[in-house]
């Protein structure tokens, strides 16, 4: 199996550390997020591995020769010449990734307790995708049906509901109270926050041959769900931390890093 990493995004969160790196070499505990990634794909069995760069390129690359790929096999999808964001990044990769079984794709500034290896075993086979979910608190989630496939996002703030299902579509509503748990009950679905980490299967490069040079991996998991199975997968325990702002910086040192 093959892994990408997503290492190309600005990072504009994190400012104003990442004025001067990417947020991939953001160090928490003595360890790049890149680090962390990289060992966590190599302790599942994952060393073939595909690093998305843009922002700070050359320092990334640099980093990871230096330190001789740290055991994997690396290689690189440049993006210097345009940030494709997460859709338009995987299918960039794609001659890197395409091969006979599914890849993994995680986002650099993930820090969890996932077992990668116990995903890749127990991801559904036959959906297109199986996505890392969970019940934190968030602001977007998508919504599942009950044998566990995607069939909506939502927004709770604004009430808006994007779906290829014309019975759940909503425009976002200004000025009007949005009832989102009671939407969720009455429609029989399940809302999950997306925890950035998906088993996709090669067929989506196909699928994916007529979409602009940019587009969101979101974006297209709706456009397909209504063909294609787009699978939840929920860890039993799972703790994990988006490392996007300062403050989750702490967050992570805290909670992966206590003081003993």
């Amino acid at each position: 199996m093959k892994g990408l990493i997503f290492a190309a995004g600005l990072g504009t969160r994190l400012r104003p550390v990442t004025d001067t790196r990417p947020k991939a070499l953001v160090t928490i505990h003595g360890k790049t997020l890149l680090e962390y990634a990289v060992e966590k794909f190599v302790a599942a069995g994952i060393t073939q591995i595909v690093i998305n760069v843009h922002h700070f390129a050359g320092m990334i690359m640099d980093f990871v020769r230096e330190r001789n790929g740290f055991g994997a096999d690396i290689s690189f999808s440049d993006e210097s010449d345009l940030l494709r964001e997460t859709g338009g990044g995987i299918r960039h990769a794609g001659p890197l990734l395409d091969g006979s079984g599914p890849f993994l794709v995680h986002n650099v500034d993930i820090l969890s307790n996932l077992d990668i290896a116990a995903m890749t075993r127990n991801g559904d086979g036959s959906a297109l995708a199986t996505l890392l979910v969970s019940d934190r608190k968030t602001g977007r989630y998508l919504l599942f049906d009950a044998g566990g496939s995607l069939v909506a996002w939502m927004n709770v703030k604004s009430g808006e509901v994007r779906s290829p299902f014309a019975g759940l579509r909503r425009p976002p509503q200004e000025n009007t109270a949005f009832d989102y748990e009671d939407f969720v009950a009455s429609h029989g679905l399940a809302m999950h926050a997306f925890d950035g980490v998906h088993l996709i299967s090669p067929e989506i490069f196909g699928l994916m041959a007529q979409w602009p040079e940019r587009f969101s991996i979101i974006d297209f998991y709706l456009s397909v769900c209504d063909t294609h199975r787009i699978a939840a997968y929920m860890q039993p325990g799972l703790q994990i931390v988006d490392v996007g702002k300062p403050e989750s910086l702490m967050e992570a040192e805290s909670r992966f890093f206590p003081i003993r």
